[in-house]
């Protein structure tokens, strides 16, 4: 199932479209859901995941560096092109503004590049996410409607950073159970997450029908943005190719079932609907990104 998210997704959204009654009753546990995907980031995690930032500091900087400068200003770019209501603007900007997604470290694995980076870059930019996501966010989108940066760093803090915390507790006390168990780990985080995206376009449903195609136009510019600039940015700092590749991949993709969540909780519910498209659509492009990355060969 988690390989062909892209179409349990569309199949989903399109559901929550035309039924929305069925699927509004989920809007409530979406922080709850969020909180299993993370969950699920932290059984199965290692602190051999975090070596990576020894061996290679300038790779995890600009990856890290890449995720939480080129997105949040490629959103506000975006958001004062395309002139966008209050609420869509936050929302494009909160998506922005999140950590790297963990889709991120499938495709760059899919690419054949330096995918220990990719769930390096992943993995430090959700823990400094309780704090960099609500400052970024407030400092940027602050002008469309007033924020509370605080409320939300406590959002993030519950609905990322404790449930990956007991993730690690529970790997490290139950290794041999985990590791049986981490093969389901993934369906329960697509289910999850296909869920928050179902939900957000139930309750959205009236906002899509009106500014469906402005909201998606945005997204995928803003998604593809990342891909070049992030590229572009990793060889401005002579990283090498697969370095580079893992890099576009990782400022790219985002935690968009964060951005999801964090929206359905503090803002109005149209402001989520940026975060459920990203949600689609990078898992759409990622797979076409990482066939083509796969096929520009990595030097020695």
């Amino acid at each position: 199932m988690s390989k062909t998210f892209a179409l349990w997704a569309i199949v989903f959204a399109l559901l929550a479209f035309l039924f929305p009654a069925q699927f509004k009753i989920f809007a409530p546990f979406i922080p709850y859901l969020l909180g299993l995907v993370m969950f699920g980031m932290g059984i199965t995690l290692t602190f051999a995941d975090f070596s990576e930032v020894a061996k290679h500091p300038k790779s995890v900087f600009i990856g890290v560096a890449g995720q939480f400068i080129i997105m949040p200003a490629v959103a506000f770019g975006l958001a004062k092109a395309f002139n966008l209501s209050a609420d869509l603007a936050v929302g494009v900007i909160l998506v922005g503004s999140c950590p790297g997604g963990t889709s991120s470290n499938v495709m760059t694995y899919l690419a054949r590049d330096n995918t220990a980076l990719s769930v390096t870059c992943t993995t430090i930019s959700t823990l400094l996410s309780p704090v960099l996501t609500p400052a970024i966010f407030y400092v940027l989108a602050s002008q469309w409607l007033d924020i509370n940066a605080g409320a939300m760093f406590m959002s993030v803090l519950q609905m990322v950073l404790f449930p990956i915390f007991l993730g690690l507790v529970v790997h490290a006390l139950f290794k041999k159970q985990v590791e049986q168990a981490s093969q389901t780990m993934p369906l329960v985080s697509v289910i999850s997450i296909v869920l928050i995206l179902a939900a957000v376009v139930a309750v959205s449903k009236d906002k899509i029908v009106e500014s469906g195609l402005l909201i998606f136009s945005v997204v995928v510019l803003h998604n593809c943005l990342g891909y070049l600039i992030g590229y572009f940015a990793a060889k401005l700092f002579k990283l090498n190719t697969a370095d580079s590749k893992a890099v576009a991949i990782e400022v790219g993709m985002q935690n968009s079932a964060l951005g999801a969540a964090l929206a359905a909780a503090h803002f109005n519910p149209i402001a989520a609907v940026p975060s459920a498209l990203f949600s689609f659509w990078h898992n759409v492009s990622g797979p076409i990104l990482a066939n083509i990355f796969s096929n520009i060969k990595n030097e020695k």
